[in-house]
């Protein structure tokens, strides 16, 4: 043969369904066939029209209702196509197309996340850091360092359980959070205020916790809010004023001046976007949670802050790169969520659901840590202590993200318990008791993901 056969007359008869079709025929006396039944003809050109509708039906009745909808007379069914009724028509249709079931469009990702946000956050747990570079030379570090670390501890601890009773609140109305937080942000200032002030040695001391406390319990508002371009806003003056002192001496007044000037601007942003968040309308028949459990997550924030300053009393510029890294944190958190759910879509058994989050786990882990192997190198810091940590802050915090907060608070404290044992007791100091605990409670937390997490439930 030369060329192609004409199947049908009239003309775009070459496609692949008009020789599926085709099949459908008598094999002999074709033209015979076609000439004599010009009806058959009629009924194949309509399938071929129709194929892509009449492919997904699961019964003739579908295809019927389709007919109907394209106006089809009980005239022309019998005068055009030579059958007696529709649904006769319908039944000849459904034979002659095979069936196609084509597969839904995937729907959107619900947990894409913020890019510019994570990314934002990330820098803004990192820059208050810079407050301390500016009034180091104001205050005794040796001496006064305790009231910091006392008050900045029960601050974070404060923080994590506040903020999430505030996101337990924002499920009811924005105004509902605004309340919490209202309450709950000056009264976290005053008890870590009140926690550290008795290990102070000097007025100054006291004053620099105070308003550390202040910024902390601010800026917790601004972040739970939505408010972290107010924040950065407000970290300007501290942020220009450290970057000029490689070449200025901005002189005491600055020093002090700056810092308070991002204090005041923390404060007055927070109370701008609690005033937005308080002019909402009430929701109606809201309830108050109960303060229970919100504890487990202050109690993780306890451990971690524990578990941080032990590094950092060993490397201090890991903890920079640890603080910074929380953005990317977040945004992985994000994408596990996600790819879990893609798992879920492309999985038919739980076996295999397991094996696939498992593997969404190992990615998003190793997509965190890696980048941190070099960070860690270019600050002379011990890589397996930071990475370990690492890697028990992001489990952690994956285990909190689908409301598992117990068995992460209770791990962290556990480590944060003996890594400080070891510490102040007589055994040799170095990374490997960190490193130990870290590295324990790692594989905890990796456990509990894959025993809560590898199940389809939690991503349904």
């Amino acid at each position: 043969m030369s060329g192609p056969m004409a199947l049908e007359p009239g003309g775009a008869e070459g496609d692949m369904l008009s020789l599926r079709l085709a099949g459908h025929r008598a094999p002999a006396s074709a033209s015979a066939s076609a000439a004599d039944h010009p009806e058959q003809d009629a009924v194949d050109r309509l399938a071929a029209e129709l194929a892509d509708r009449i492919g997904p039906a699961v019964h003739p009745y579908e295809v019927a209702a389709l007919l109907e909808s394209e106006g089809l007379t009980a005239e022309v069914i019998q005068e055009r196509y030579g059958h007696p009724n529709l649904f006769s028509l319908a039944s000849a249709l459904y034979e002659r197309v095979p069936r196609t079931f084509p597969e839904p469009a995937t729907p959107p990702d619900p947990w894409r996340p913020d890019h510019v946000r994570c990314a934002l956050r990330g820098v803004l747990f990192a820059l208050p850091g810079l407050a301390y570079l500016l009034t180091a030379r104001l205050w005794h570090a040796a001496r006064d360092i305790d009231v910091l670390v006392v008050a900045g501890l029960v601050s974070w601890a404060w923080g994590q359980a506040l903020g999430h009773r505030a996101y337990l609140r924002m499920a009811a109305g924005r105004r509902e959070a605004g309340l919490t937080l209202r309450a709950g942000a000056p009264l976290g200032a005053a008890v870590a205020t009140a926690a550290g002030a008795p290990f102070a040695g000097t007025g100054t001391a006291v004053a620099v916790a105070i308003a550390q406390s202040v910024y902390l319990a601010a800026a917790g508002v601004l972040l739970v809010l939505g408010g972290e371009r107010l924040l950065l806003a407000a970290l300007a003056p501290v942020v220009a004023g450290s970057v000029v002192l490689p070449w200025w001496e901005p002189g005491t007044v600055l020093r002090v001046a700056l810092p308070l000037l991002s204090v005041v601007g923390t404060v007055g942003a927070a109370g701008r976007v609690l005033r937005a968040a308080l002019s909402a309308a009430p929701a109606p028949g809201a309830v108050r949670p109960p303060l229970l459990p919100s504890l487990p997550y202050g109690l993780f924030g306890l451990a971690a802050g524990v578990l941080v300053l032990l590094e950092g009393r060993q490397h201090p510029y890991a903890v920079i790169v640890l603080t910074v890294s929380m953005g990317p944190a977040e945004w992985l958190l994000y994408r596990y969520r996600g790819m879990s759910v893609a798992a879920l879509r492309a999985t038919a058994t739980p076996a295999a659901f397991l094996f696939r989050s498992t593997g969404v786990l190992a990615l998003c882990l190793c997509a965190y840590l890696l980048p941190l192997l070099p960070a860690a190198l270019l600050t002379d810091a011990e890589p397996i202590p930071l990475l370990l940590l690492a890697a028990t802050l992001w489990t952690a915090l994956l285990l909190q993200a689908f409301g598992a907060a117990w068995p992460p608070a209770g791990v962290c404290l556990a480590a944060a318990a003996g890594a400080t044992a070891t510490t102040l007791s007589y055994l040799p100091k170095g990374p490997g008791p960190l490193s130990l605990c870290c590295g324990a409670a790692a594989l905890c937390l990796t456990a509990c993901v894959l025993r809560l997490l590898g199940r389809p439930a939690p991503h349904c």
